[in-house]
């Protein structure tokens, strides 16, 4: 159980066909076989998980499990709260429509560029840069500060480190709490 904080510009594979960077390296220190959790995009950076764990890795990236992700968004322009109004209540993409979980601005708007937090669990390919790129104002810098239980915190980028007894104890609450609802969904007559 480990977290990487990805760098731009290395793609979310153990072996890309392309030769770009890819997560081989990683896996090679880790010393065991592991594969990440989820993809996040060359030009995103932050947290990504890597395990072992099969049953622990379908239930952090399906989006019937609800587990929430939350990245920073550095985007083009002032965000107004109409913007985040449209996010909270979804637009329509080229692959149907999505909602935010939550967004807010962060701090104060420099340069032409504000920072927003968007929370959602769905998983779907470029979703946040397609979201904030609907409303107007395209990322110029994203980073997943967030998966389920655990922060990124102080983690430098490129770096990565074995999950505490704590962080590993609640990512496997996830997975114990997934199998309770598959269960109990099972008992209910139809």
């Amino acid at each position: 159980y480990l977290m990487l904080n990805k760098p731009k510009g290395v793609v979310s594979s153990m072996s890309d066909e392309h030769g770009r960077p890819d997560l081989r390296p990683y896996a090679e220190e880790a010393g065991e076989r592991i594969y990440n959790v989820g993809r996040l995009d060359a030009d995103t950076t932050g947290l990504l998980v890597l395990t072992n764990d099969g049953e622990l890795a379908h239930v952090l990236a399906h989006p019937s499990f609800g587990v929430e992700k939350t990245y920073l968004a550095t985007v083009r322009g002032v965000v107004k709260a109409d913007a985040l109004r449209r996010l909270r209540q979804g637009v329509e993409l080229e692959d149907g429509p999505i909602a935010a979980d939550r967004v807010r601005v962060v701090g104060e708007p420099s340069g032409g560029r504000t920072i927003v937090e968007v929370t959602l669990h769905s998983g779907r390919n470029r979703i946040v840069r397609r979201m904030l790129a609907e409303v107007g104002h395209p990322v110029f810098e994203l980073v997943r500060r967030q998966f389920g239980p655990l922060h990124l915190g102080s983690l430098g980028v490129g770096r990565m480190r074995d999950l505490t007894k704590v962080e590993v104890g609640a990512l496997l609450g996830l997975v114990r709490d997934a199998d309770a609802a598959r269960n109990a969904s099972r008992r209910e007559p139809r």
